[in-house]
């Protein structure tokens, strides 16, 4: 199986060479704007229907308000936060907010391609211990006239916030560790476009992107990939005016309702049984950049 999946990334990867609603390290780096400064400082502040990490739900699927802000330099090095509010996950170990700490340097390859490699660590403030993380990334970008593709991996190298600390979900609900201390790591690869309509303020884009690695719920009831390998993917468009970007999307996991209920009982929305936090759902936001 792994054969397919790497034939399927390839095949995006191929394209001349980043999630929609969803977010992802790319996305969270890349606020840098144009300037002739040395120094450029970017950001954005948005509110969403929803926090969709690779597909799955971290908000329980409620709204979620976010912000991010980078200082880049002329030299391709930067840096940068990102921050959502949680739910779920019980409750991240007690913290009700994600705190991204990026850090990266980007090359332009030519006019119209970009390398860009980083890392991202995961913070969650006010949390118990061994629920934080650090992924490497690297993607490549590259623009085709009104298009635009990126091929990216993020690799979470071995951590025990990551391992299989739980054996069910309703183990990780009681807070009953049966492997404690276990350690595992995570790839996500995946693949965006976003394609210009000419003469309109709209912006279409599809993300698709796939995780294997964990299988299970780490400390807290936190994971990366909480079920194991499993697809995700999303179709939306922007409409920008101004500095304003509203955005809707479809997104969507393969992610099985009875995979899913390993879950649901570190959920509020899952406690009666119910519910798929990795199910499809249509997500909006509205983000200002400046």
């Amino acid at each position: 199986m792994k054969l397919l999946y790497a034939a399927a990334f390839a095949a995006l990867a191929g394209a001349p060479l980043a999630a929609s609603a969803q977010s992802t390290a790319d996305e969270k780096a890349d606020t840098t704007a144009a300037s002739t400064a040395p120094i450029t400082v970017s950001g954005s502040a948005a509110i969403a229907s929803d926090y969709r990490f690779r597909g799955v739900s971290q908000s329980d699927q409620e709204m979620a308000v976010q912000g991010g802000i980078t200082v880049a330099h002329e030299s391709g090095l930067y840096v940068g936060t990102w921050a959502s509010n949680l739910a779920g996950w019980g409750t991240f170990g007690g913290a009700n907010m994600e705190l991204d700490l990026i850090g990266g340097y980007k090359a332009k390859l030519a006019d119209n391609a970009t390398l860009d490699v980083g890392l991202t660590w995961y913070l969650y403030p006010g949390g118990a211990d061994k629920t934080d993380f650090a992924e490497p990334y690297v993607k490549l970008s590259g623009i085709a006239g009104p298009a635009t593709l990126t091929a990216g991996a993020a690799y979470a190298p071995k951590q025990q916030a990551i391992g299989r600390w739980y054996r069910t979900g309703a183990d990780a609900a009681a807070g009953v560790y049966t492997d404690p201390g276990a350690k595992d790591d995570n790839l996500y690869l995946w693949g965006d476009g976003a394609l210009s309509l000419a003469g309109t303020p709209l912006t279409a884009k599809a993300h698709v992107g796939h995780s294997w690695g964990q299988d299970g719920l780490g400390p807290n009831a936190t994971a990366v990939a909480p079920t194991g390998a499993y697809w995700d993917w999303s179709l939306g468009a922007d409409a920008t005016y101004k500095n304003l970007t509203f955005n809707l999307s479809y997104v969507d996991t393969d992610i099985s309702d009875r995979a899913a209920s390993y879950l649901r009982p570190s959920f509020s929305k899952g406690q009666d049984g119910t519910g798929n936090i990795a199910g499809s759902t249509v997500v909006v936001s509205l983000t200002a950049a400046f």
